[in-house]
């Protein structure tokens, strides 16, 4: 038997045809469909074709959508209430599942799939949003796409893909006070580069991440954008599976117990072969702070701003001298002697409660 990752497992599984020149039809188990996807909505209704598989796309605002408002006449008639009013009125015309703003439901769309259930192990799911990498935490294959794909996956729920190189990153030890999973994911975009895994998709294992919550290892697989991949993955576990148990939209029943036994088969087989490997120690990674304007620009807290002049690769260099001229600062100063004038709290990768309840508490 061939000795598989994750990734191709579940890759293996979907496939519905392959063509000689790399690209594989897969069938498409999930699509979440954000406000701006409307215009997909709009290819099928100018060409008169149906949603294939309404009830397996669920939409739901977010990205038009004032942190301040509840209802859809709350938002300003401008180009921001258009497509919270158009996505609505297609996925009720298309049959779509549709969670509204009054919906309890509801919610930004990198959250919801997991906190609902539509997210599970071993599916495909995509999104019109680069970070739909987020659900690769659970074990599933989630990527990002454009509208011209959206309307391809509405249409027939499959998409067309070239299979991408494996690499896997892997990460043993404890962490230390004060390290989160965004501290974990900057060390490794820090040790590779914002284009280390272009062309991969990421597989992330070792003790350090089988002992984290799934909102560290949701920020986790969120990131991985920010290293130049599409894809991050993390073997299901205990911790995965008991996440998903009782939500909404996980099996259930006789349904439930066959989907665990499947999902146990997934993990990537001991042999498996890695086009990449990339270990760190996680007990060496302290709180990470960026000095610059770029994901690849963090060190440690406890370190100081790079000297360009130490760099050998010209153009990151200039970078490098670009972004320390920008932030104001000058090579070998001191993390901690660099003044924070504003906090802002953001809803991508840190949309996840452990990081809003920590915020919380240092600000209480």
């Amino acid at each position: 038997m061939a000795r598989k990752t994750l990734f191709q497992k579940v890759w293996d599984n979907h496939v519905v045809v392959a063509r000689d020149d790399g690209k594989t039809l897969l069938y498409v188990d999930r699509q979440l469909l954000p406000d701006w996807q409307h215009r997909a909505y709009d290819a099928l209704v100018e060409q008169g074709r149906t949603v294939r598989k309404p009830k397996q796309n669920f939409a739901m605002p977010d990205h038009s959508v004032p942190t301040t408002v509840t209802k859809v006449d709350e938002i300003a008639e401008d180009v921001m209430r258009i497509p919270v009013e158009e996505l609505e009125r297609h996925s009720k015309n298309f049959g779509v599942v549709h969670f509204d703003l009054t919906d309890e439901r509801h919610g930004i769309v990198h959250v919801v799939g997991p906190e609902q259930g539509i997210t599970v192990p071993g599916l495909i799911v995509v999104c019109g949003d680069s970070h739909t990498s987020t659900n690769g935490a659970l074990g599933c294959i989630a990527f990002g796409i454009g509208t011209s794909e959206v309307e391809h996956v509405l249409a027939t729920q499959t998409i067309w893909q070239e299979m991408p190189k494996q690499m896997r990153i892997k990460i043993d030890g404890k962490l230390g006070l004060g390290v989160s999973a965004k501290d974990v994911v900057l060390a490794i975009i820090g040790k590779i580069g914002t284009a280390g895994g272009t062309g991969y998709a990421i597989e992330y294992a070792g003790s350090t991440i089988s002992s984290m919550s799934m909102e560290g290892r949701m920020t986790m697989s969120n990131m991985t954008i920010e290293a130049g991949a599409r894809f991050g993955i993390m073997p299901p576990d205990d911790t995965a599976i008991d996440y998903v148990e009782g939500r909404p939209f996980a099996p259930k029943g006789k349904k439930w117990e066959k989907a665990v036994a499947a999902w146990r088969q997934l993990p990537s087989d001991h042999d498996a072969i890695f086009d990449r490997e990339v270990v760190l120690d996680g007990s060496e990674i302290a709180p990470m702070v960026s000095w610059g304007t770029s994901p690849q620009d963090v060190v440690q807290v406890t370190d100081r701003v790079p000297d360009p002049s130490a760099e050998n690769d010209a153009n990151r260099r200039a970078d490098m001298e670009n972004a320390i001229k920008y932030m104001g600062l000058k090579p070998g100063m001191e993390m901690t002697d660099i003044a924070v004038d504003k906090v802002f709290i953001g809803a991508c990768t840190n949309a996840r409660i452990e990081d809003l309840r920590a915020a919380a508490e240092i600000a209480k």
